[in-house]
């Protein structure tokens, strides 16, 4: 029987030793990884004694701090669904309230908290609280335009900030999808990072038309010369319609499995490899809702993943370990374990929009 919080350290402890790999002989680095090891030792010891009491607490969070965006990205889901536009900035929460959201966190054990948005880079005031907790871990899933000099000094300073490049593959996928341009600047910003030594991601979304391309052994090879230390495949939800066939299916997402365990294989001394949302049927179901992480969008409404942007509690009122301990949260968990496996398009909760929507009070 699958040990979920076993089967999550492992892919921490994966986490720092790669990250310890990538900073061999870089002194600042060093001194980082061995702050974060430490810091998630103790952050799993925390877990453990909630989990006696009876309390479960992901190891992850994702917290989407902006809802507006300097790019418009064909299919992105945070369009799509509303979370994200342009005009007038929307109510958010304040830098202040993410800063209490952080210490909470910090304090129930919670190790990695990835920031999204919208573009997160332009909610400087969030990122600059989120430097402050070095004992969590921040990967900043950015398009990369806005990473300046004052940026970079940023995450040279706080190794604990973690740039993650959005791209598509290629420069031709990347821009015919992002915009005209933006594979050149991301492409110079990879070059800042390498030459000061920073440890950086990619996030790639995987559709039928770059699923072969951005397994391609030799264009993972090229990343990792680059500098890049890690790689999100996130499979594509078709959010947005007429591009359901965008999505892989069945056949497709078992074949995306055995590449990725194959990448893993020859990339285990340089790279992380994960994928979201992974292999559902060997984790037991779907991490959402609390389970392996929880989505908190950029209002502060606790929602089971950002492909399923429903909530009935918000972090302005409500504390995390309240959320947690949901009946809806606790629902949602039902639904996405009995449904795991049986999903397409790339998230089990996305297809069960009616059963999540019933279990809202």
């Amino acid at each position: 029987m699958l040990d979920l919080n076993e089967f999550m350290n492992n892919g921490i402890k994966n986490i720092s030793d790669t990250a310890k790999r990538f900073y061999l002989g870089n002194f600042r680095g060093q001194a980082f990884t061995l702050r974060t090891v430490s810091a998630l030792h103790k952050s799993a010891k925390i877990r453990e004694r909630h989990e006696r009491k009876g309390i479960h607490i992901p190891p992850f969070l994702i917290a989407s701090v902006a809802t507006e965006c300097n790019l418009r990205c064909a299919g992105c889901y945070a369009r799509a669904n509303g979370s994200c536009g342009d005009g007038e900035v929307r109510e958010q929460l304040s830098a202040s309230d993410w800063r209490r959201v952080f210490a909470e966190a910090s304090d129930i054990g919670v190790s990695f908290i990835l920031i999204a948005g919208g573009e997160p880079l332009l909610r400087r005031d969030v990122i600059d609280s989120a430097a402050e907790f070095e004992n969590i871990l921040f990967p900043v899933f950015t398009n990369g335009t806005m990473i300046n000099e004052d940026y970079m000094n940023l995450f040279d300073g706080h190794r604990n900030l973690i740039p993650v490049l959005s791209i598509e593959g290629d420069a031709e996928k990347t821009d015919s999808r992002r915009g005209r341009g933006v594979s050149e600047k991301v492409g110079q910003v990879i070059e800042g990072l390498k030459d000061r030594g920073i440890l950086f991601g990619a996030s790639i979304t995987v559709t039928t038309e770059n699923q072969k391309a951005v397994t391609d052994p030799n264009f993972v090879d090229t990343l990792r010369e680059s500098g890049c230390g890690l790689i999100f495949y996130v499979e594509y939800v078709p959010v947005e319609k007429g591009t359901e066939h965008l999505a892989l299916n069945e056949e497709a997402l078992h074949v995306l499995t055995a590449q990725l365990d194959s990448l893993r294989e020859n990339q285990k001394k340089g790279m992380i490899i994960l994928s979201f949302p992974g292999d559902e049927e060997k984790m037991g179901g779907c991490l959402a809702a609390g389970r392996g992480f929880f989505h908190i969008n950029a209002a502060g409404g606790a929602e089971p993943c950002p492909f399923s942007p429903y909530s009935e509690m918000n972090l302005k009122e409500q504390s995390l370990l309240t959320v947690l301990q949901s009946s809806f949260f606790k629902k949602v968990r039902v639904i996405s374990a009995a449904e795991a496996g049986k999903h397409k398009g790339g998230c089990t909760l996305f297809q069960y929009e009616r059963e999540v929507n019933q279990a809202l009070s």
